[in-house]
């Protein structure tokens, strides 16, 4: 049992070191990281003879061609040259001439040396000797790193030496930071073998600042540094950072009462200014409670209790809501949304905002006229996407084909379909086939059929109903929906096949009338098949139609507008359309 359990530790721990393992393109599938065991000198080695070789040894066999000036670096009052050979688990560097007597040197192993299976060093390893009797103080790294650009505004500028320094001369004295001829004022803090510089105010965007640590700081024995350390870098641009994605969709409807409200920023925020004071949320003028916490880039509002059914509630991120550089959201980010009734409504989820879904295959329009208020989408590629514009890209329009969509549109690639777009398409298909199934008489039994396939002429109230023949028409009048007074009335249609609404002609349009409070967003269609809505156009169609291979409106060539107060989801096949209005309904 006791070598059983060994073996296991020792398992663990080499999961552990592999895992952490810095790669390039490379898939490990065994090993460790390398490391550097053995050097020689040794660090803070002195009276080093002036014809020492240099050696560097490492737990296992490293890739030669690796190994080289560029990642190997020694360096004394100025970068040593020499001959690099490399042999077993050993680097050897042979100076090209003798070393300068009491010298200090620095020996670099960059994060460039890589063992034979792509693994890289985890961070620099660094090491100095001296070839008197005394080791000088040196910086061996930076922060931000000599001419580094795009550095934070609010950066904190440190310098880490090669061995203990005397606290009392790490000061704004010796380490200073200028921009220009301009002192920066700021605060000197030292801990362990590091100086910070904290400056007062944040720095200025697009600036080239100089920093220097002066030979006015001395080790614990006294001794300075040989000259003065120099280092300049740049600032970025000040980048707000921008609220990209939020879960519930701005003005999404059904959403769950147990629901966590996140907001995704395309940027790292600063965890410290994401709280209850920048994250809110009302319900009216009611201050909801809860909880706020932050990672990977998703601000989360957890509520103490339950959200109230039926309520509309906004959520906002604030101006005090900062990144990592403090850089605040240029305006308050404001979106509402609305949590589901007590009936049997389904649950869209983030397909709630959008007007049409054309599944894998696309959307297509034809007409002047067409205009979506809310969003559409497609997992198909943006190319697929035609005869539309939101208010930032263009989807294939024609001077006869011009869709405006007042809301987003979201695709695959390429562009202007983006990966995060895809994401979104991806993620409102697999809710939308929630929904569809939460609809289906397997999860929703008991519909009756009112007139044996056909529900024109009928007035109906709240419930469900299930076509027996397998199709529904409207197409002998009007269907009228009566809610009876009750606003938190659910009406679900179920077809096993298609739904057909209106017949050919010019005044073969038929529409979905809603009567004593009825809404359009408590309207529901489970078609099995494809729904035609009025090829002969006009007409006004009402409710969420999920349809599993397609869904058209009007037909090409028709100029009266054809109106759908409602959405259009298709699960696999594309949704077309002939100036066609679609309201997403609130």
């Amino acid at each position: 049992m006791k070598q059983k359990n060994f073996l296991v530790t020792i398992a663990i721990v080499l999961a552990t070191l592999i895992s952490g393992c810095a790669e390039d393109d490379f898939q490990e599938t065994a090993g460790v990281c390398p490391l550097v065991i053995d050097t020689n000198p040794d660090n803070a080695a002195t009276n080093v003879p002036l014809n020492q070789v240099i050696t560097v040894t490492f737990n296992e066999e490293m890739n030669p061609s690796t190994i080289n000036s560029s990642s190997f670096i020694v360096t004394g009052a100025s970068t040593i040259a020499g001959t690099l050979t490399y042999s077993g688990v050993t680097a050897t560097f042979t100076p090209s001439v003798n070393l300068t007597p009491n010298t200090t040197y620095v020996v670099r192993i960059t994060t460039a040396v890589k063992d034979l299976r792509g693994n890289a060093l985890q961070e620099d390893y660094l090491f100095s000797f001296s070839t008197g009797a005394t080791l000088q103080p040196l910086v061996l790294t930076t922060s931000p790193t000599p001419n580094e650009t795009g550095v934070v505004l609010n950066k904190i500028v440190s310098a880490t030496f090669n061995m203990p320094m005397d606290p009392a001369t790490i000061n704004t004295s010796t380490f200073t930071l200028k921009q220009g001829t301009t002192t920066i004022t700021g605060v000197v803090t030292y801990s362990g073998n590091t100086a910070l510089f904290t400056p007062n105010a944040n720095l200025t965007a697009n600036t080239v600042y100089t920093a220097t640590i002066t030979t006015g700081a001395h080790n614990m024995a006294g001794v300075a540094l040989a000259s003065n350390y120099v280092w300049n870098f740049t600032t970025g641009a000040i980048v707000a950072p921008r609220v990209i994605l939020t879960d519930p969709f701005n003005t999404e409807t059904g959403v769950l009462l147990n629901k966590v409200v996140t907001a995704t920023f395309d940027m790292a925020m600063d965890p410290l200014t994401i709280t209850t004071s920048t994250f809110t949320l009302k319900q009216g003028t009611d201050v909801i409670l809860g909880s706020v916490s932050y990672s990977g880039n998703i601000a989360s509002f957890t509520p103490n209790n339950p959200l109230l059914a039926n309520a509309v509630f906004t959520a906002t991120i604030t101006t005090g809501a900062k990144n990592v550089a403090g850089v605040a959201i240029a305006n308050n980010y404001v979106w509402t949304f609305t949590t589901i009734n007590s009936s049997n409504a389904p649950d869209l989820g983030s397909a709630s905002p959008f007007g049409a879904f054309g599944g894998n295959a696309g959307i297509t329009n034809q007409g002047i006229n067409t205009v979506i208020n809310g969003s559409i989408a497609t997992t198909a590629a943006s190319t697929l996407v035609t005869g539309f514009h939101d208010a930032t890209a263009i989807y294939t329009e024609t001077p006869l084909n011009v869709g405006n969509v007042t809301g987003a549109i979201a695709t695959a690639p390429p562009m202007p379909g983006t990966a995060t777009s895809f994401a979104i398409a991806q993620q409102a298909l697999l809710d939308a086939n929630a929904a569809y199934l939460s609809i289906s008489p397997a999860s929703m039994p008991g519909g009756i059929d009112p007139g044996a396939g056909e529900l024109g002429g009928l007035t109906l109230a709240p419930g469900i109903y299930k076509s027996n023949s397998g199709t529904f028409n409207i197409s002998n009048g009007n269907l009228t929906l009566d809610a009876q007074g009750d606003p938190n009335a659910v009406w679900i249609f179920q077809t096993a096949a298609g739904l057909t609404v209106g017949i050919a002609g010019p005044t073969g349009a038929k529409s979905v009338v809603l009567i004593n409070g009825a809404l359009p967003k408590n309207v529901f269609w489970y078609v099995g098949s494809t729904a035609i809505i009025n090829g002969a156009g006009g007409g006004t169609m009402v409710g969420t139609i999920i349809a599993n291979s397609g869904v058209t409106f009007s037909t090409a060539g028709n100029a009266v507008q054809t109106v759908l107060n409602g959405r259009a989801l298709s699960l696999v096949s594309s949704v077309t359309m002939v100036n066609t209005t679609i309201n997403v309904p609130q």
